[in-house]
């Protein structure tokens, strides 16, 4: 019988090795998985590539991680939040990497590794410092840059719903990064509030297909009516 389920979220990730690259759904604080990063860093992983929509407030998301020393490069379209400071003093101080992407040009970069496509031309840093090193060309008169896809060695995701099957739902805003997130890495780790039984979710309402995750975890939430 398929059941995705783990108990926690160290063993949901206790395979991350140093120097993997680490997909972290979320938008801000909507999303975002909490009980996964929490356990990347009690696992102690270290000189990670992250992929973010942004760099985390301080004490919360990556900036937890920044903070600690563990991001060696961020990926991401939002590094720098009023009030936020663990991503810009160590930027500062030549402690992390960053690859600033536009938040549409980074999304589209994610599905196109979900996808198996080679990438795509975006007129969006055409001319900027941003298209440096880049393929360039000039397509119905527009300048286009080459933007490749983004793979990963994981993607931490939130969702609201799983079965054990994997399938998910979100709630709300939730549905930002992480469904496209899902499709993109080579272990996908979900963390859910609730866990029904396979069946009982709404085809309809199923955003991210089982075949796209491998482990499930239940964060704060409830299993209803568990399963032998």
């Amino acid at each position: 019988m398929v059941n995705k389920r783990v108990a926690s979220c160290g063993e949901a990730i206790a395979d991350l090795r140093d120097g993997a690259t680490v997909m972290v759904g979320g938008f801000g604080s909507a999303g975002l998985p909490g009980g996964l990063i929490a356990a990347v860093l009690a696992h102690g992983a270290r000189d990670l590539t992250v992929i973010s929509n942004n760099a985390g407030y301080d004490g919360e998301g990556v900036a937890s991680l920044i903070e600690a020393g563990r991001v060696r490069k961020l990926v991401c379209s939002y590094p720098l939040t009023a009030g936020a400071t663990a991503f810009r003093d160590a930027y500062r101080r030549g402690e992390v990497e960053l690859e600033l992407v536009a938040q549409g040009t980074l999304v589209e970069r994610i599905r196109c590794a979900g996808a198996g496509l080679g990438g795509f031309y975006c007129p969006i840093t055409a001319r900027t410092i941003l298209a440096e090193g880049k393929d360039t060309r000039e397509i119905n008169g527009v300048q286009h840059v080459l933007e490749l896809p983004l793979h990963a060695d994981f993607a931490l995701i939130r969702a609201r719903t799983a079965d054990r099957l994997g399938n998910l739902d979100y709630h709300l805003a939730g549905r930002n990064f992480n469904p496209v997130m899902a499709t993109a890495a080579r272990v996908v780790v979900a963390e859910v509030d609730t866990m029904v039984e396979a069946g009982a979710m709404n085809p309809e309402h199923i955003v991210t297909p089982g075949i796209f995750v491998h482990r499930l975890v239940t964060i704060g939430g409830q299993s209803a009516r568990s399963e032998q």
